[in-house]
């Protein structure tokens, strides 16, 4: 994103924005109600354009973008919204469904057999398929909403608010389906949160929104540790440092498994050479 300007009115929400996003990556947009992070979503999945500047995804820039280079853009890349997004009159596996139809020429048997192996590898159940988004739970809606952002195999991932009024067990498993998706297919996934345990959990990099640009942009660690009082009022507080320390005390306990099962294959292979 080069140069972004929007407006509404006389209000302005982003001026003279700059921002990349590496392959590959896990990357944050954060900042304060009214930043503009939803907007610049909306921006990068073609819901809007901006008033000016320019966006290159993919390779294709967006501002005089073909309809068939829209639609192939599209069809490389998935999106999760906020509520879920789901249609309301068709079952989860229809709702997976929709996308495979509307882009592949996969027979039907085929897809229903994709649409199943969604569900499962966001950690539904098959028979989960047969309910109506009415029917599930906040969490199981989630999941169900990013199946479908996956039916495609996307390239680009886009989740916005992934654990919005989600329980603390809930988001924490949403952490860990973000993680592992990402390490099957190293997707590049571009969030829209203020869930400090998802930003510490699993992010590469954040960029913080406010004054209509990015204020600042790194590591969860190199911005908490940024003297900025725009950037710290984020990051600092208890819960920030709560969201912080229970992030380190994975890592190292991480570290220390690592470790453990190294030695061990390392006994186990001097074992075998004896």
């Amino acid at each position: 994103m080069r140069s972004i300007s929007t407006r509404f009115g006389d209000h302005v929400v982003h001026d003279n924005l700059d921002l990349d996003v590496k392959a590959g990556e896990i990357f944050a947009i954060v900042g304060g109600s009214g930043s503009g992070k939803s907007s610049l979503l909306r921006e990068m999945i073609m819901l809007n354009q901006a008033n000016a500047g320019s966006i290159n995804i993919l390779g294709k820039d967006l501002k005089d973008i073909t309809p068939a280079d829209a639609l192939d853009l599209r069809q490389r890349c998935g999106v999760m919204f906020q509520h879920g997004g789901l249609f309301g009159t068709l079952n989860i596996r229809d709702n997976i469904a929709l996308p495979l139809q509307e882009n592949t020429d996969l027979k039907p048997e085929l897809i229903a057999q994709i649409g199943a192996w969604k569900l499962q590898m966001v950690g539904l159940k098959v028979e989960t398929g047969e309910q109506f988004p009415s029917e599930l739970s906040g969490g199981m809606l989630k999941r169900a909403s990013m199946a479908r952002a996956i039916a495609l195999d996307p390239e680009l991932l886009f989740l916005d608010e992934p654990t919005a009024g989600l329980d603390p067990t809930s988001a924490s498993g949403i952490d860990h389906l973000i993680r592992t998706l990402h390490d099957l297919f190293n997707t590049t996934i571009v969030i829209i949160t203020h869930d400090l345990d998802l930003l510490w959990q699993v992010t590469d990099r954040v960029a913080v929104l406010g004054e209509g640009r990015v204020l600042a942009l790194g590591s969860m660690q190199e911005l908490a540790d940024m003297p900025d009082p725009a950037v710290r009022a984020y990051f600092d507080g208890t819960r920030a440092r709560a969201a912080q320390t229970q992030a380190q005390t994975q890592l190292t306990t991480s570290q220390i498994d690592t470790k453990r099962n190294t030695t061990q294959m390392n006994k186990e292979a001097s074992g075998h050479e004896s």
